[in-house]
């Protein structure tokens, strides 16, 4: 398995028993939830008081951090047409800051950023966080729903292909086109403010 500074994973439907094997399998002892809202109502198990100690009985440490890397920012210029802008928020100075704790933390803990969303390319861990961690230079592997881990570089590979641009990362203009390619499928997944 290659070598990963830290991991993400979609809560989702996820048995509970299964979704610790998963985190164990991966040798995460540190969850950093990213969820703004660390609630489930159709999973109780995820939330936020019931899953810290759901976990800490497993030796797996829990950090809610929803707070400055959360997917539903509470500013409303953090909008652009009702959807979230995920490039605006990246330039705030308490995301910036939740990215130096993340860091921090990776380099003493087998970290995994948490959040709800099952595919990795359905949620702002892997649009919004995960991609400015990985240009900082972290290595980061998704957890997928079926226990397989999916580097991050395999992960913009299929959201290149998904938003039908050139698949080849090392071609000429390749950062150009993945950041349009993030920045559609953000467009399209982004929490939405719902109009009055």
């Amino acid at each position: 398995m290659p070598r990963f500074d830290l991991f993400t994973i979609g809560h989702s439907d996820i048995p509970a028993e299964r979704f610790v094997m998963m985190l164990q399998g991966a040798g995460v002892n540190a969850i950093a939830d990213v969820r703004s809202v660390p609630v489930s109502r159709f999973f109780p198990w995820f939330s936020k008081k019931n899953l810290a100690a759901a976990l800490a009985a497993r030796g797996i440490a829990y950090t809610a951090m929803g707070e400055t890397l959360g997917g539903r920012p509470r500013d409303d210029n953090l909008y652009r047409d009702g959807v979230a802008d995920y490039e605006a928020m990246a330039l705030q100075p308490e995301f910036q800051a939740g990215l130096d704790q993340l860091t921090d933390e990776a380099s003493r803990s087998r970290l995994c950023l948490m959040c709800a969303e099952r595919e990795p390319l359905d949620c702002h861990r892997c649009l919004l966080v995960a991609r400015k961690l990985a240009e900082r230079g972290l290595a980061i592997g998704h957890i997928l729903h079926d226990g397989t881990i999916e580097p991050h570089r395999a992960t913009e590979q299929r959201l290149l292909e998904l938003s039908g641009t050139e698949a080849d990362l090392f071609a000429t203009g390749q950062g150009e086109r993945l950041a349009a390619a993030y920045r559609r499928r953000a467009h399209v997944v982004a929490f939405r403010i719902k109009p009055s």
